[in-house]
């Protein structure tokens, strides 16, 4: 019994070893190695095409809208308010009257004034007939003649307080502001409208000290606001300050507007848009086209089924479309979603295409003739 044992072993052995090279086949282990390995599923990607085009340099900031004129218009004597002549929103020409105050007391004053001066007229003259006869002296006379100019002037004076009761604009413009109330007590040079000259309007914003080389005066600047989102001002640059704030480090700069009616009006706030250079065939891209990692721009091209990432010096940005200086073609096929899941030689599919419109099928020659024989 032990020694058929001990036979036993190496006699299977022989036989498992002979059966295996006997069937010539391979075992499920090694037909499933033999097996390819399945292919990378294709990232599904929107892609584009890099085009020749103009692109434009801008700087972009933020203005405030200013009156070129405007004045508190205020009263130059004192007195209650008799009479309003204009409102809110009236335009007015230097010179207009706005308000009227009492006059009653002025009225009398000029009246005083008047008469003094009438008695020391015919004063005056009565002693120059006398003074050309020796009768009186010449102190006498400079005297009458000194008090007779002093009446003029106050005379003068009273003509003036009844006139600058009537408070007038200096300026041509818009009555912005009114103060004052009928029956308010106002004081002398207290303000009572606000006038504001709507032609021109200026744009007046603050540029970075290390930005100022870009602009220079005449430069076509476009101002957009939220009251008007759908329409671009036109302005010019007029004038850039020679200092820089040392508080800001900014530089002043002030855009004169081209008239807008009344549709623009001062304290508005806007983006301020001021292009300073213009580039001609130039390789555009859409700027989602451009993924930036590490402070290095790229960008995917497909080529032959694959996204192959290609590094690119980036130029201008305007709008949604970005100029590459280096490191694509134009032409290229490039890839504006779906980035995020691709690396070097990623197979792609590229969707949201437009596919050619098939051929119609040819009608069946029985259908058209209706199925008549």
């Amino acid at each position: 019994m032990s020694r058929t044992t001990g036979w036993g072993w190496p006699l299977v052995m022989v036989f498992v070893l002979s059966a295996l090279s006997g069937c010539g086949g391979s075992s499920p282990d090694a037909a499933r190695d033999d097996e390819e390995t399945p292919e990378e599923p294709a990232v599904p990607v929107e892609v584009a095409v890099a085009e020749i085009g103009t692109i434009s340099a801008a700087w972009r900031g933020s203005a405030t809208l200013e009156a070129e004129a405007e004045s508190d218009v205020v009263a130059r004597v004192g007195g209650i308010v008799e009479t309003l002549m204009v409102e809110e929103g009236d335009p007015v020409r230097a010179g207009d009257a706005l308000a009227k105050l009492d006059t009653d007391q002025r009225a009398l004053e000029l009246r005083q004034a008047k008469a003094e001066l009438e008695r020391l007229r015919a004063d005056h003259d009565r002693n120059k007939a006398i003074f050309r006869e020796n009768l009186i002296s010449r102190e006498v006379f400079d005297r009458t003649r000194f008090e007779l100019e002093s009446a003029q002037a106050s005379y003068a004076l009273a003509q003036l307080a009844l006139e600058h009761s009537t408070i007038r604009s200096p300026i041509d413009g818009i009555v912005s502001e009114r103060y004052v109330k009928v029956g308010n007590l106002v004081a002398a040079n207290s303000p009572a409208f606000h006038v504001t000259q709507f032609d021109p309007l200026l744009a007046v914003f603050h540029v970075p000290e290390r930005e100022i080389h870009k602009l220079a005066r005449e430069q076509t600047a476009m101002l957009s606001f939220d009251a008007w989102p759908d329409e671009e001002f036109r302005g010019q640059i007029d004038r850039i300050s020679p200092v820089v704030n040392p508080d800001t480090g900014t530089v002043k700069v002030t855009v004169h507007m081209q008239p807008a009616g009344r549709r623009l009006q001062p304290g508005m706030f806007g983006r301020v848009r001021i292009l300073y250079d213009s580039r001609d065939n130039a390789v555009l891209v859409p700027a989602d086209a451009v993924v930036t990692e590490d402070a290095r721009d790229a960008v995917f091209v497909i080529v032959d089924g694959q996204a192959q990432r290609r590094d690119v010096t980036v130029g201008f940005a305007e709008g949604d479309k970005v100029q590459i200086e280096s490191g694509v073609e134009a032409g290229a096929t490039v890839v504006v979603t779906g980035q995020a899941a691709l690396r070097d030689e990623s197979r792609v599919e590229i969707v949201g295409q437009p596919t050619e419109d098939e051929p119609e099928p040819e009608p069946d020659a029985a259908a058209s003739q209706g199925g008549l024989d």
